[in-house]
């Protein structure tokens, strides 16, 4: 049952996250995976709103970093930000 209502959820912010920015994306997937993470592992409710906190972190982090730019390095070692191809 618990499963069920967890496969429900992702598919309900799934269709809700589709206007979304990148960055917001990620940030729900994130909090989406920890909490059902730690809604499949038994948590308790407190577990389950830590897990959909760190995830959303986690989330935010690496929607913030991929924001459609791509580190380069020169020959020379120097780094440089672009659009990514």
């Amino acid at each position: 049952m618990r499963l069920g209502l967890t496969i429900a959820a992702v598919a309900t912010a799934g269709m809700l996250a589709a206007g979304c920015t990148t960055t917001e994306q990620t940030t729900a997937a994130g909090a989406l995976i920890g909490g059902g993470a730690a809604a499949v592992a038994g948590g308790n409710t407190g577990q389950i709103i830590a897990g959909t906190a760190v995830g959303a972190g986690a989330g935010l982090l690496v929607g913030t970093l991929a924001n459609g730019n791509c580190r380069y390095r020169n020959p020379d070692g120097s780094t440089y930000i672009a659009r990514c191809p």
